[in-house]
């Protein structure tokens, strides 16, 4: 890359501070019209930054990090302004006039990073995950991704098949020797033992449910009390709760964080089998869509009618008329609070089950798909006789893991997961 980059690395103005970081091989120039001087590496510095004319833009703390020991593997400058927007501006329009310099695209720093050897893509794909994380858990595990935990576990895996595919290509090298080789003693126990532990790996649960949260439907016949449940556990009026049956039409969802842990609650139309109102048969189509989707159901209808696993809820306890059950899981009135603090404290515990464990790296699909490639990989080489097509599978296996971290990557793959960066990071 030739080219040089600039971007707003910090919170969009106005803010206290605003941080401008350049990086490419025009960096240090890029200091030196601005700020005048290039103070020593790593240390930070007061200066003055000047447009091309001479006049005072700000007065900023200037820092000059030297590559390849930068984040980007590349010569960068950052600029520590004050951060008013009108300061940021001029900043970004002093250094787009400079020769060479260009805004950053989204990601393109940490592209850099990538394509410099600073980060692997799973990496690359936990910072991903890392900005866009909204409660504690996802931070957690987007940081054990982001920290490498997941590279560390695929380059150990990756040396033990390097190990055992050696071990096979002697024997095909002494194929057509009187001293033939044969494969060591103890090879199918590591093939074994290899498959197994990326199998513990594909048993965890998906960065998909972490991510989107644990999706709970809240389901049953019309006038059950499931908007106003909704409305309860989503702590809003986002549905309208009325006595009217047939309010709900459409599936209803909002994401909510319960004491950490992510989770989607759907609100779905009223089941009845007698409809004559086409938009509600709709909605009663939708809903069944959504109970297929659903991680779990509240059940609020009649007791033994709602779908394999529901929850049995026994609502509107505070009214008379209300359907009745012999032995719910939960007794609540939505109105009243009653009960709701136990739904709640369930939900969180079943949820938390189910999601990964704080601090534990997720796979999300790319990587799970490429994961399962390499296991039905190894589990073909175990059951192989001729070397050569052991040998194949192993190959497979391994390029399996080259493109989870991300060397043998496409253009596609890349403007993918860097798009979803913000500029300047």
């Amino acid at each position: 890359m030739t080219d040089t980059i600039f971007a707003l690395s910090s919170g969009a103005p106005p803010a206290a501070i605003g941080v401008v970081r350049v990086s490419g091989p025009q960096a240090r120039d890029a200091m030196l019209a601005l700020a005048g001087r290039v103070p020593a590496p790593r240390r930070a510095a007061l200066g003055r930054l000047r447009d091309r004319q001479g006049a005072v833009i700000d007065e900023a703390l200037v820092l000059w990090l030297p590559g390849p020991g930068t984040e980007t593997g590349e010569d960068t400058v950052e600029l520590q302004c004050h951060g008013g927007r009108a300061v940021i501006a001029a900043v970004e329009t002093a250094l787009a006039a400079l020769p060479g310099l260009r805004r950053a695209k989204p990601g393109e720093f940490t592209r850099r990073a990538f394509i410099n050897g600073k980060i692997d893509l799973a990496e690359a794909e936990g910072l991903a995950d890392l900005l866009e994380a909204e409660t504690e858990l996802q931070r957690l595990s987007a940081m054990a991704m982001a920290g490498g935990a997941f590279s560390r576990e695929v380059e150990g895996w990756r040396e033990e098949l390097l190990s055992l595919s050696a071990a096979v290509e002697a024997v095909l090298d002494f194929a057509d020797e009187d001293d033939v080789a044969t494969l060591p003693a103890d090879f199918a126990l590591k093939v074994a033992s290899l498959s197994s532990a990326i199998k513990t790996w594909l048993d965890r649960p998906r960065a998909e449910l972490l991510k989107e949260g644990f999706r709970v439907v809240i389901a049953g016949p019309p006038n059950a009390g499931k908007s106003t449940l909704f409305n309860c556990l989503v702590e809003a009026e986002a549905a309208i709760a009325t006595p009217i049956a047939g309010t709900t039409r459409d599936v209803l969802t909002r994401p909510v964080a319960i004491a950490g842990v992510p989770f989607l609650f759907a609100d779905t139309a009223g089941l009845h089998d007698t409809v004559d109102d086409v938009v509600e048969a709709i909605g009663i189509e939708r809903a069944l869509e959504a109970l297929d989707r659903a991680d779990l159901v509240l059940w609020l209808g009649p007791e033994g009618t709602g779908p394999a696993g529901a929850w049995e809820v026994e609502a509107q306890t505070d009214r008379g008329g209300h359907i009745s059950k012999l032995a719910p899981r939960h007794r609540i009135s939505a109105r009243t609070g009653d009960g709701i603090e136990e739904l709640r404290a369930d939900l969180v515990e079943t949820a938390s089950a189910a999601l990964p464990r704080p601090g534990e790296a997720a796979l999300n699909e790319r990587q799970h798909d490429l994961l399962a490639d390499a296991r039905a990989a190894l589990v073909q080489a175990a059951e192989q006789s001729d070397p050569l097509l052991m040998a194949e599978s192993l190959r497979v296996a391994r390029v399996a893991f080259d493109t989870l971290l991300g060397r043998t990557a496409t253009e596609d793959l890349l403007d993918t997961l860097f798009g979803r960066f913000c500029i300047g990071k």
